[in-house]
């Protein structure tokens, strides 16, 4: 009724045509099934396993209590553990609170923009420059492994 009197007002009392309820609403589209896809149609069948899932996870919740009693420092564990929590919920703060200053957002993003443009062509545009990434991984795994 406000948007009527709205308009009504807007135009100098010239009123607009009423749209249909049909024109609001979105169209929907109907799939129809042809004869010649269903070669492709057979290859999305399913079938539902027939395991019994409350088993596996009874299984999990062994395995779990397990491998927490061979866990020799807990105290460690568990630390490291809300360390990870505090740590993330400071990021979160973090990202908040510069998500909140109106154009450092969208600077940060041309800034990763650039960078993955860099990225591409420096690594992955050219045959030697993808070898050399892959030989930085592999001596970056190990050390992490510690193996080298």
């Amino acid at each position: 009724m406000a948007a009527t009197a709205y308009s009504v007002a807007l135009l100098g009392g010239a009123r607009l045509p009423a749209a249909p309820r049909s024109a609001l609403l979105p169209r929907r589209t109907v799939c129809q099934l042809r004869l010649q896809d269903a070669p492709r149609l057979s290859l999305l069948r399913v079938k539902a396993a027939s395991e019994d899932t409350s088993a596996s996870g009874d299984e999990l919740i062994e395995d779990l209590k397990a491998k927490w009693d061979a866990v020799e420092d807990k105290p460690t564990v568990l630390l490291y553990g809300g360390g990870a929590i505090v740590a993330l919920w400071l990021t979160s703060v973090v990202v908040g609170a510069i998500n909140a200053v109106p154009l450092l957002p969208k600077i940060l993003e041309l800034v990763g923009l650039g960078y993955t443009g860099w990225f591409v062509y420096r690594y992955l545009l050219f045959k030697e420059s993808r070898k050399e990434l892959a030989t930085d991984i592999e001596t970056l795994k190990k050390k992490i492994a510690g193996t080298e």
